[in-house]
Order: C-alpha cells, then sequence, then structure tokens
C-alpha cells in the first residue's frame, strides 16, 4: 500500500442505513469537522491557513477530515496550478446548509462554556454569518455521487 497515493474521495457507507441521525454523524461527527466547516463559512482557505485555525490539529488528520467532507459533498478542494501550488479548499453549496447545525452548536457551545466556567475565549466565537445560517436547506439530487459523474 502506497501511503503518498491519495485515499480518493469513495462516497463512504453509513453505518446504520435509514437512520437520520446515523447519517449525519457520518457526514459531521468527530472532532474537527465542524470546526473545518466553521472555518470555511468564512472564507476559503489553503490547508496551512485551516491548520492554524484548527491547532493543535496534526496535518494527517487534517488531511484526513478534508477528504472526509470532500468525500461526502461538504467541501470543494480547488487546485491553483502545478505541484507545489497551493490548494484551496471551500464550502460547496450543499455544504453551506450544514451552517445553522454549525451555528447553533456553537451558541450551546458558548452558553455550556460560561455555564462551566471555563475562562479561556477561542477564536471561534464570532458568529457564522447570519444569512448563511438562515439558509433553507435546497431540495437534494437523490442520485448517488458515483452516477452523478457519470461513473
Amino acid at each position: 500500500m502506497n501511503k503518498k497515493a491519495p485515499a480518493g474521495n469513495l462516497a463512504r457507507p453509513n453505518p446504520l442505513p435509514g437512520c437520520p441521525m446515523a447519517a449525519a454523524f457520518a457526514a459531521i461527527g468527530g472532532k474537527w469537522k465542524l470546526t473545518l466547516v466553521y472555518w470555511l463559512a468564512h472564507g476559503e482557505s489553503h490547508f496551512a491557513g485551516l491548520r492554524r485555525r484548527a491547532a493543535p490539529i496534526t496535518p494527517k488528520v487534517l488531511a484526513e477530515q478534508l477528504r472526509e467532507l470532500e468525500a461526502d459533498g461538504l467541501v470543494e478542494r480547488v487546485e491553483t496550478g502545478p505541484v507545489p501550488a497551493p490548494v484551496i479548499y471551500r464550502l460547496t453549496p450543499y455544504g453551506t446548509t450544514v451552517l445553522p447545525v454549525v451555528e447553533s452548536v456553537r451558541v450551546w457551545g458558548e452558553a455550556h462554556r460560561q455555564r462551566s466556567e471555563f475562562d479561556e475565549t477561542m477564536s471561534c466565537a464570532q458568529p457564522v454569518s447570519p444569512e448563511l445560517a438562515r439558509r433553507p436547506a435546497p431540495v437534494l439530487d437523490r442520485q448517488p455521487r458515483a452516477q452523478r459523474r457519470g461513473a
């Protein structure tokens, strides 16, 4: 197995078919995904920029999380030129549909932080833009991703 080869962007299976909560947690669950979506809601960013904002995430975990978000159609990876040009990451239109969830979690986290008397205020205390957080979810194309690409 070549560890340097890209893992690909194959759609990941839902661990509990038919369960919407399992599908949601598969797409946005985990320690870093909502944080990455939060930062990308504030604008596109390159890998190093996301790593700085989401410190102390390791480069390996950041790459894995971005690959999974891309596989789920939430994040787009844009190559800006030949290697070693930086790669830009940004939310897809489908990725913006998760912003109300991100904002709700951020607001709840702020209340929990105050209730628990945490002293430290993180840089992610800034709200997601109200117009993005209130945007209704679009009607989704129900075709599997591989069929949409024509594979």
